[in-house]
């Protein structure tokens, strides 16, 4: 059995990204041997300078193409999805990432001024999913990231995200309250 093309036509077909477990279910092998498969596949796609490649997210696999030919795809998609990331919108994701799973509440006290607006935003572009329901009064929702996210800011998981000393979380929130200080002022 030709494993790299099945893998391949499954990728392909999928185009979600597809759990290692569920590929080494298919396949008959253990997740080891599937893993080794799929890097052999990633370094075969990069030696022969293919458009496509395949990519880990967060324990699951799919097929995508590669950043350098996005200016070709704009030629035929004409209007790709492209979403304008403000700075609220940024912050606001960006506590996400480093808080999930977070209700609206807790980002607001963070923030320290409404989020419904940018949250439900994060939600249109797909960077952000509701992950169910917290246990406690009211049952808020509870938001997440998601593999668009993963994909977006060339990251496999979220663990590769970069750690913030407390210094510098020390300063953003510094700068936060200053830029409150000022909103408040005008």
């Amino acid at each position: 059995m030709n494993y790299e093309a099945v893998i391949e036509s499954i990728l392909f077909t999928m185009g979600d990204s597809v759990e290692l477990s569920k590929l080494a279910e298919v396949l008959e092998l253990d997740k080891k041997e599937v893993k080794d498969i799929l890097e052999q596949m990633q370094k075969n796609y990069e030696a022969e300078d293919r458009g496509i490649t395949i990519t880990e997210l967060d324990g699951a696999y799919q097929m995508c193409t590669k950043p350098q030919m996005y200016d070709y795809l704009i030629k035929v998609a004409k209007q790709p999805k492209h979403y304008a990331l403000t700075d609220v919108l940024l912050e606001t994701l960006s506590i996400i990432a480093y808080k999930q799973p977070i209700t609206r509440a807790e980002i607001e006290k963070i923030r320290g001024v409404s989020c419904s607006h940018a949250v439900s935003r994060l939600v249109d572009y797909n960077l952000v999913c509701e992950l169910g329901r917290l246990d406690a009064p009211g049952r808020p929702l509870l938001f997440g990231t998601t593999e668009e996210f993963l994909r977006t800011f060339g990251v496999s998981s979220i663990e590769e995200l970069p750690i913030l000393n407390q210094d510098q979380l020390e300063n953003f929130k510094r700068e936060a309250e200053e830029e409150m200080q000022m909103k408040m002022d005008i």
